[in-house]
């Protein structure tokens, strides 16, 4: 009877200083995404095997309750805690992503998954990302250290080695993502610009040389071209089946299960599930997706401006930023604006890996914005 009291106090305290708002729309984009995957995916499942199979679904929503699990364990602990651990996690997702090259699984000549069991086909960088953001926020708000170039330094080269992991699975997009996560930070931190314009400035080059000049990343160069030469290029092709398939949609789509774009795009699930999306349901149910996504980054942007400790407010803004940064690139690569680079989005995609990352992304979240209680 005491443990019982013990628990529902503690999950009492939990429930009580939570933000609520955020924590309802993370859960109704966790369903949204559950509701798309029933009626779309599912759907493409059942014709292949010629049964009323839901695969994709149910994998799906196992993934979704596998990332509440840790949405409430990560938002349940003491603040102190978590920034105690989390360069302990992190450590140890390093240590997966450095297995990638000697125990991984490649698919379509990438080496990015390794198998966990639990989550087959795993990417570790999904668990990289998010901790990554924690640790680089420790380093920068540290007042152990008060040269702030010493730890734009270090933070930078922990960036690079991950950044150069990712790059020989090859995985460009990742990578830059990476990158993008640390220019965020040290922005916010303060940073002088000149600092900020000369990293940008070697990424660029780095990655001029690795395109041009490196056989392993020829790849990213036929995108480019593809991308600019509307009528040569596999890439390309998919780019085109999938904007062809908003367009098609209309205002209203075409109906359940009357889309096309699943059966003619590899991974259309995953990489292309905003155009899937679009072509059943309409330009209008891509609006209100849209609207969810800016009500939840505009809802933990204003928990940052009230904000006092750095530390905080460096990742609550890392998080968010990765957030909006991914949904912006898999819009722009479905809409044609960006080159095929093989991005999910948030909450939505079907994805073991994509939904724990987000999961943990949204745990960290809820921690940070949970009500302070005045000792």
């Amino acid at each position: 009877m005491d443990f019982s009291r013990y628990i529902y106090n503690h999950y009492y305290e939990w429930w009580k200083n939570i933000d609520k708002f955020i924590f309802s729309l993370i859960i109704l984009l966790f369903i949204t995404g559950l509701f798309f995957s029933l009626v779309s995916t599912s759907l493409l499942v059942s014709d292949k095997l010629e049964t009323n199979d839901y695969a994709f679904f149910f994998k799906h929503l196992s993934f979704v309750f596998l990332g509440l699990i840790i949405i409430f364990v990560l938002s349940f602990i003491n603040e102190e805690r978590l920034f105690k651990i989390s360069p302990i996690i992190f450590l140890l997702s390093l240590i997966f992503l450095l297995l990638v090259p000697f125990i991984g699984i490649e698919v379509n000549s990438a080496q990015r998954w390794i198998d966990l069991y639990i989550l087959p086909r795993f990417q570790p960088i999904e668990l990289v990302k998010p901790f990554l953001i924690i640790f680089i926020s420790l380093i920068l708000s540290s007042e152990k250290y008060t040269n702030l170039y010493f730890k734009y330094s270090v933070s930078f080269l922990i960036t690079l080695m991950i950044a150069l992991l990712l790059a020989a699975q090859p995985d460009i997009g990742q990578t830059l993502l990476v990158f993008f996560s640390w220019s965020v930070l040290i922005f916010i931190s303060g940073i002088n610009i000149i600092f900020l314009i000369f990293s940008c400035m070697t990424l660029s080059l780095a990655l001029f040389y690795l395109i041009n000049f490196v056989p392993k990343f020829i790849y990213i160069k036929n995108r480019i071209y593809s991308f600019f030469n509307t009528e040569t290029g596999t890439y390309n092709a998919q780019s085109e089946k999938a904007i062809d398939s908003i367009t098609s949609g209309g205002y209203f789509g075409k109906g359940i299960g009357e889309g096309t774009l699943k059966n003619r795009v590899p991974e259309a699930h995953t990489d292309y599930i905003i155009s899937v999306i679009s072509e059943e349901f309409g330009i209008i149910a891509i609006i209100l997706i849209l609207i969810l996504f800016l009500i939840f980054i505009y809802s933990v942007f204003k928990k940052v401006y009230l904000e006092n400790e750095e530390r905080t407010k460096l990742v609550l803004i890392g998080c968010i930023s990765l957030i909006l940064l991914q949904a912006m690139i898999h819009i722009g690569v479905n809409i044609r604006l960006f080159p095929t680079t093989g991005m999910t989005l948030p909450f939505i995609s079907y994805g073991g890996s994509s939904i724990v990352s987000i999961s943990i992304l949204s745990g960290i979240i809820l921690n940070l914005t949970k009500r302070k209680i005045s000792l």
